[in-house]
């Protein structure tokens, strides 16, 4: 379930990126990015698992949800804090106005 959730979540992204790349602000490519590679890695981590008999390709249990919440709430949280340090809108530091003033 964890792979289907950043999967959706890389999709969106991805959307709402491709529909705003002109005036890319607030780093969606760097969501975009962020969120397919982690879908790729629990992927190739699912498939490994799979084909070794480890356990089914997709589960479907109350861990796995938590785990995928989990998973995106970190990449969120990783993001916002790229945003908090770049300051795209320029919020927490003024361009043009020296800290003492």
């Amino acid at each position: 379930m964890w792979l289907i959730i950043l999967a959706l979540a890389a999709t969106v992204a991805t959307a709402i990126w491709y529909s705003r790349a002109e005036d890319d602000r607030y780093m969606l490519k760097f969501l975009a990015l962020m969120l397919w590679g982690a879908t790729f890695m629990v992927f190739v981590d699912r498939l490994i698992g799979y084909l070794i008999g480890d356990g089914a390709f997709i589960e479907l249990t109350a861990e796995a949800v938590a785990l995928g919440i989990i998973l995106l709430t970190v990449s969120l949280m990783f993001w916002e804090l790229i945003l908090l340090l770049k300051d795209p809108r320029g919020v927490l530091y003024r361009r043009g106005h020296s800290p003492n003033s």
